[in-house]
């Protein structure tokens, strides 16, 4: 696991955001498989994105998507679904084939159906090249809350009063408001991408970071995870690892001073 330290979030963004980008453009004109997140977290990438493709340094022609996850309950037109925050944040300025956007249905009258056939649906594109996520404060990715199987697959989940309190900022700050379960892909399906890039930034999420880092793979904080996966980046800014020992941020620094690859 690398672990690449920036100043700021808007540093740590841009890294990330760049890193992405030279793994699409490498891709030579072969499809790109990337998994999405939604969320604060991302909104700086998802900007930069944008910015490179205006100004001709990006396209995602070649470029097929899948979200993590999605409310149960919301249309797609909803303000606060996934569906309307992907297309208002990046898929409505960008040059990708909207055939090429896949995001779980919230209204799915069959939600282990909907579940199953997303499964289907990124194994037949070959898998997943790349996923970009981001980390709740208690340590979990998508939305696998604590306690989640390491080995679990895409399927419905009940919110736990702590991440519908950190969400309901999208929702007038009235955590009641946040559906209280959504769809999403499982630990193993993220696992399952050939390379796993989550940014991770703020004080807030320090302490989630420590144990994510240097301590055991652990359910209760789903991306330990990320200690077996042979590809995976956690981009953070300086905030974020306030709680990592010193000799663990100097030991990341110093690997990525002298990195043959970047």
């Amino acid at each position: 696991m690398r672990i690449i330290i920036q100043a700021d979030h808007e540093k740590a963004s841009l890294w990330t955001a760049g890193y992405i980008a030279g793994k699409i453009s490498g891709c030579n004109d072969k499809p790109f498989i990337l998994g999405l997140p939604t969320g604060s977290s991302p909104l700086s990438i998802y900007r930069e994105f944008i910015k490179m493709h205006k100004e001709g340094k990006l396209s995602f022609k070649n470029v097929r998507t899948f979200n993590m996850d999605e409310y149960v309950g919301l249309e797609a037109s909803h303000p606060q679904s996934y569906h309307y925050f992907m297309t208002e944040n990046l898929f409505k300025h960008i040059d990708i084939d909207q055939k090429h956007i896949h995001i779980l249905n919230g209204m799915a009258k069959d939600p282990e159906k909907e579940c199953k056939l997303y499964e289907e649906a990124m194994a037949a594109e070959g898998g997943i090249d790349l996923f970009l996520g981001g980390m709740g404060s208690d340590g979990h990715i998508a939305f696998n809350e604590p306690g989640s199987s390491l080995s679990s697959r895409t399927r419905i989940k009940t919110l736990t009063e702590e991440t519908k309190t950190a969400n309901s900022r999208f929702f007038g700050g009235d955590p009641s408001k946040v559906p209280g379960t959504a769809l999403t892909v499982g630990v193993g399906t993220v696992m399952d991408a050939r390379e796993v890039v989550i940014i991770v930034t703020g004080r807030s999420k320090a302490r989630a970071l420590r144990a994510v880092v240097e301590e055991g793979i652990n359910h209760m904080w789903t991306l330990s995870c990320l200690q077996m996966h042979p590809e995976a980046i956690i981009v953070c800014d300086e905030e974020a690892t306030e709680e990592l020992k010193t000799k663990t941020v100097r030991y990341f620094k110093d690997i990525e001073k002298n990195a043959v690859i970047n």
